[in-house]
């Protein structure tokens, strides 16, 4: 078996080169081996790259990320930080409650933990520090939060795997709200007995009047509707999960420019531009990672994997707590998204194999990545986050303990408790 490309791969990764371009180059060292010892024509590589791009349901990832960055420019994501304010404000550490319920209302908006994390970062984090909030606690409420946003729909994760997969990917955004609501309670907990600890004072001098927070409520309702009507609208037939990310974007631009007259002409431009940026660092990996995958394919990895951890259990929860290990201690070292690509055609044929409910392990795949961003010591939500806040690394892995404590409970009752990812799923889309 050549390992070759593997070990590139990792030295690759280890000198920083750009994730796409790590996984192309080690491909292209395959298949440039390959002409040597008479293996697949390296025009394959070409068409391997291509041909990812030829995918229907992919096309959800620009118009979910388009779709989030309109709401941004038109005053989408400031109302739903005023309705957090009404609703956790008056809590003990009332700012850093708005962060956590905030990253949930965005969920079904961004779609994307580095996003939710770089925009409370410039937003919510500076308010938190002026109000003397730690500024490595802020920055560990902010990047652990913002895992919810992948877990709640339409998380791009949740698309991304659902591709791979071949499953529903309306199946997959409704598996991801009772994970999504139990993360945001873990994490407003340790919120709390932290805030008590440290007597971070709230954010309001007392508790918002059901008038206050119906005001708070009635202009955020635009967006909140957002969420449902995809759901909805997957549910009853109206549209695919692709087109509901089209349909997203219409209804952005409608709300930005005429409900709340926030969203301008001349901000299309800009919108266009960071949408194509976003949208292109994804699809370069997807496209670097598919021809990756025919390497792995080529050289029958996927199945010697399979054969190795099958011969040590057979049982679906070591199984599952094994393939935890893995993907956590993958995922502090390779981007969420590049991670699915790459390890989830091998685990999906494992987890098939042993009859376990791949809707399950695919909450549990994109949950498990998405905290080990967050793992130090290397983990990649981390290092961005730390970045903009600029919170020395060493602090951070320390304030953060308390975090993934409550991150990894969720995940290991999601894990021996399927029934709470699957209840929905199969009650909605029989």
């Amino acid at each position: 078996m050549d390992l070759i490309p593997v070990i590139v791969l990792f030295v690759l990764f280890a000198i920083n080169v750009p994730i796409a371009f790590s996984i192309a180059i080690s491909t292209l060292v395959f298949f440039l081996n390959a002409q040597i010892s008479g293996g697949p024509p390296l025009v394959i590589f070409i068409q391997k790259i291509v041909s990812a791009t030829h995918s229907f349901p992919l096309l959800a990832v620009p118009f979910f990320i388009t779709a989030g960055t309109v709401m941004n420019y038109g005053g989408i994501t400031r109302r739903l930080m005023d309705l957090a304010d009404a609703l956790t404000g008056h809590m003990i550490g009332g700012l850093a409650q708005v962060n956590v319920l905030l990253s949930t209302l965005m969920g079904g908006l961004s779609g994307s933990a580095n996003a939710d994390a770089a925009m409370q970062s410039k937003i919510l984090v500076p308010e938190m520090l002026k109000r003397g909030y730690d500024d490595a606690f802020s920055a560990c409420v902010t990047a652990c939060s913002s895992i919810i946003t992948c877990i709640i729909p339409p998380g791009i994760g949740l698309i991304i795997y659902g591709f791979i997969s071949d499953q529903s990917i309306g199946k997959m955004f409704i598996a991801g709200i009772i994970p999504g609501i139990l993360l945001c309670i873990a994490l407003m907990t340790v919120v709390r007995i932290i805030s008590g600890k440290r007597n971070y004072k709230s954010n309001r001098d007392r508790k918002a009047t059901i008038k206050e927070k119906w005001n708070a409520f009635k202009p955020a309702i635009w967006a909140l509707l957002i969420p449902f009507g995809i759901l909805g609208g997957i549910r009853f037939g109206a549209f695919t999960p692709t087109e509901a990310g089209a349909m997203a974007v219409i209804y952005s631009l409608i709300i930005g420019f005429f409900a709340y007259k926030e969203l301008k002409i001349k901000d299309i431009p800009t919108i266009i531009i960071e949408s194509i940026c976003s949208t292109a660092i994804v699809m370069l990996i997807i496209c670097a990672a598919s021809a990756f995958g025919y390497y792995m394919t080529w050289e029958r990895i996927p199945i010697r994997l399979a054969e190795t951890i099958t011969h040590y259990t057979q049982n679906p929860y070591v199984l599952l707590m094994l393939i935890n290990i893995l993907l956590i201690i993958t995922g502090m070292f390779i981007e969420g998204t590049a991670a699915m690509i790459l390890l989830g055609p091998l685990l999906i044929r494992i987890v098939d194999a042993s009859g376990i409910n791949l809707i399950h392990f695919g909450i549990l795949a994109v949950l498990n990545l998405t905290i080990a961003g967050v793992t130090p010591p290397v983990g990649t939500l981390m290092f961005a986050t730390c970045s903009i806040v600029k919170v020395p690394i060493s602090r951070f892995s320390k304030e953060v303990i308390p975090f993934l404590v409550a991150l990894y409970a969720v995940l290991f009752l999601l894990t021996f408790v399927p029934i709470l990812v699957t209840f929905l799923p199969d009650l909605l889309m029989r």
